[in-house]
């Protein structure tokens, strides 16, 4: 699994948890696309807090019903592979944040891969 090692770009996507596309989560919607596309990795991160574009606090409060919290996705690959996702998918971000940052990737570790031994 060399071709994971070395250096990488990892793509951060600010979103909120209330965010939808065609009626589903858009994180949802965004993950599944990255693993349509082959992107490397993929994570989605619920924040307890967080303000958004609008300087609009977003907190975690029990007693409410709604609750609209930051979210982070991450995404690593190559940076080519990253700006093509982003472009195809950019249509089904509405409002958010979008960054690219320069990773290093050191060491991967997986038992099995596609059926083979890492």
């Amino acid at each position: 699994m060399k071709q994971y090692l070395g250096k990488k770009k990892v793509m951060r996507m600010y979103l909120d948890n209330e965010d939808t596309f065609k009626g589903k989560p858009l994180w949802q919607h965004l993950i599944h696309e990255a693993k349509s596309e082959g992107i490397a990795g993929a994570t989605v991160f619920k924040g307890v807090a967080g303000m958004g574009a609008h300087s609009e606090l977003h907190t975690f409060e029990i007693w409410s019903l709604s609750q609209k919290l930051p979210l982070v996705i991450e995404m690593i690959d190559e940076e080519g592979k990253l700006r093509a996702f982003l472009s195809r998918c950019d249509s089904a971000i509405t409002e958010g944040l979008v960054t690219l940052h320069d990773a290093e990737v050191i060491t991967y570790k997986h038992n099995k891969f596609n059926g083979e031994d890492a």
